[in-house]
């Protein structure tokens, strides 16, 4: 392998360890608990906070957000892949992406108390910036590797990833524990973490900026106009008839990617506010999922080259869907929310991981960012509907056992629509009619 190959694996692979720390501290551990409370403590006597004059179940408002950012991708994300795909300067689009994220979220360190309004601007940019620039680095992948190589180079990927947020998270930890001897609240030790994980990504993205390369587009992305955001999400998709177990298959991860960035999005709330779980002690939980996480990147792309990657993910869908009836019946301490948290360290990587290779085989070739941005609407907690559900079922009831377990309806679904995907036909239909016998499908 050419060693500026090898660079630019590097520095897409860091890429992933820059921005999980977003993922990992500000979304799944910190925020959403800390907005809750902090929405909670503003509410009237019925529970309420009022959003633009509309009456908001405080414990609901989390869920709102994850809401809001998705409308707001399902517009620009498809634009920025068609920008991205007729720019000669992903780098300069990746920047702009990533630091726009990175500013918002150093921005939350002042979301103090009665502030809890100011988090609807500041996590909707982050979010929808987060969003824009994982399209661009996903868009990398297939001039990173080879389709028999893509399992493996996603995996490693998502792999650093854990690594990254998780040690992001060990420092935050470690700050939250300490925050009485360093002579700091509990809340000044969140916001300072929430703030240290945009610092974090904003550093490391300077590693693939040096060293993934820029890339001439085809002519006939080049010359193509960007108009209106809403008719260009509507044309990617009309292009996708051409390539129908593309499509399948994207109507199955929206399905089941949209439960799996709701319980990472959600899963902290559940543990604060059903479980009681501290949050020193629900950041240990999180911490161990990063580590383990890594190696369950590693153990199903492993199965992946055995079994295949559709069957591996698959079998992942079976355990996810177990897990979300365990977690309604079983689920009641914090033994208990570790063992479930280890099952979702052990599928969620893979699930991840397997999941972007597989679907970078069906992107015709010059269309990668268009096509990855419609796959990003189902990824990073920007899907819209597993959250809607889950925020609506929990102020109808006021339960969250209830709200998690009607999460159940999207993994059997998405895997019942992934059943239908003929992976070969895909393959064949993204070479243009040929499938690479050496694709490793």
């Amino acid at each position: 392998m050419p060693h500026s190959l090898r660079a630019q694996r590097f520095g897409w692979y860091i890429y992933d360890w820059a921005n999980s720390a977003f993922y990992t501290t500000v979304v799944t551990v910190f925020l959403a608990p800390y907005i809750s409370a902090l929405a909670s403590a503003s509410a009237d006597a019925s529970g309420n906070v009022r959003v633009l004059g509309i009456p908001i179940y405080a414990e609901s408002y989390w869920s709102l957000l994850v809401v809001l950012s998705v409308v707001l991708q399902v517009v620009a994300l498809p634009v920025v892949g068609a920008i991205a795909d007729a720019s000669p300067h992903k780098k300069r689009l990746l920047a702009i992406s990533a630091y726009t994220g990175a500013a918002a979220t150093v921005a939350m360190y002042w979301l103090r108390d009665g502030a809890w309004q100011a988090a609807l601007p500041l996590f909707v940019v982050a979010n929808v910036a987060f969003g824009a620039s994982i399209v661009i680095s996903n868009s990398f992948l297939n001039d990173l590797a080879e389709p028999g190589e893509r399992d493996a180079v996603s995996s490693r990927g998502w792999a650093i990833g854990y690594l990254g947020g998780g040690l992001m998270l060990v420092l935050n930890l470690l700050l939250v524990q300490n925050a009485a001897r360093l002579g700091l609240t509990e809340s000044a030790a969140v916001r300072i973490g929430i703030a240290g994980a945009g610092v974090w990504w904003a550093l490391f993205t300077l590693v693939p900026l040096l060293t993934l390369q820029d890339r001439a587009p085809l002519a006939h992305a080049a010359g193509r106009a960007i108009l209106g955001s809403f008719g260009q999400f509507v044309r990617t998709l009309r292009g996708m008839r051409a390539y129908p177990q593309a499509l399948t298959f994207l109507i199955a991860y929206l399905l089941f990617n949209d439960a799996v960035q709701a319980v990472i999005a959600l899963s902290g709330q559940f543990a604060v506010r059903e479980l009681h779980i501290t949050m020193a002690d629900l950041a240990g939980v999180i911490l161990a999922v990063q580590f383990i996480g890594f190696f369950g990147s590693l153990l199903f792309g492993w199965v992946a080259r055995i079994a295949g990657t559709k069957l591996a993910l698959e079998i992942q869908l079976v355990i996810w869907a177990g897990l979300i009836i365990a977690v309604y019946f079983a689920v009641y301490t914090l033994r208990d929310f570790w063992i479930a948290s280890i099952v979702v360290a052990l599928v969620l990587g893979g699930t991840q991981a397997l999941s972007r290779s597989l679907f970078s085989l069906t992107i015709p070739k010059g269309k990668e960012a268009e096509y990855f941005s419609l796959y990003e609407v189902g990824d990073k907690g920007t899907a819209w509907l597993a959250p809607a559900i889950f925020g609506l079922t929990l102020a109808f009831t006021h339960n969250y056992r209830s709200a998690m377990f009607s999460l159940i309806v999207f993994f059997v679904l998405g895997l019942a629509v992934l059943t239908r995907m003929d992976v070969k036909r895909a393959v064949a239909d993204a070479a243009g009619g040929t499938a690479d016998p050496k694709s490793g499908i």
